[in-house]
């Protein structure tokens, strides 16, 4: 019976005492484990999508009026017969940035959306949500997340809203995903 006392005593005192040492600060004596591979991994990712996002266009402005923006596109859209292309995001989205990109540095989306669309990015940012502009469109991007794109007609009517995932290819976009969204919503006629 002593030696099952004595061994219950020191087992409790071995844990007692590792919990004590644990609650301890270690003042920077106890080395530290490395980052696990996984956590590295994410980190790296992390980093490079911040280098990305840090070299590519901010089209996105907080401070503009969206709704007089969008009137005075629905102005010019009467004018030139071109429907509106508004896509909504913020700078703080790789995936708006990388959009406005590939369509900026692909000549042949270009010269579609400048043939037949009024482009507007929409902002959406802790700066500025622009609420009442995005209550007009139901809300999209509460739905489908950013980016996201509402097309007017030249009269500012809402035609289509779409989801950008579906044009997702790789780290980028589908040229021709894109391509037959934009000749799909030109103005017809």
């Amino acid at each position: 019976m002593k030696k099952l006392t004595l061994l219950a005593f020191l087992g409790l005192s071995t844990v007692a005492i590792s919990q004590n040492i644990k609650s301890e600060p270690d003042n920077g004596k106890q080395k530290t484990a490395l980052l696990a591979p996984a956590d590295q991994a994410g980190l790296d990712a992390k980093k490079k999508a911040a280098e990305e996002k840090a070299k590519l266009p901010k089209p996105y402005d907080p401070k503009a009026d969206a709704q007089a923006d969008i009137n005075r596109l629905v102005a010019q859209a009467k004018k030139e017969g071109k429907n509106i292309m508004i896509q909504a995001g913020g700078n703080w989205c790789i995936w708006c940035l990388r959009f406005n990109n590939f369509v900026q540095t692909t000549p042949e989306l270009k010269e579609i959306v400048d043939k037949n669309y009024l482009y507007y990015h929409l902002n959406y940012s802790p700066d500025n949500k622009n609420e009442k502009v995005f209550a007009q469109y139901d809300n999209p991007g509460e739905k489908f997340g950013y980016p996201v794109f509402i097309v007017l007609d030249q009269n500012g009517k809402m035609i289509k809203v779409q989801q950008s995932d579906v044009f997702e290819e790789g780290k980028g976009y589908s040229k021709e995903k894109v391509k037959d969204f934009f000749n799909t919503w030109m103005p017809k006629g």
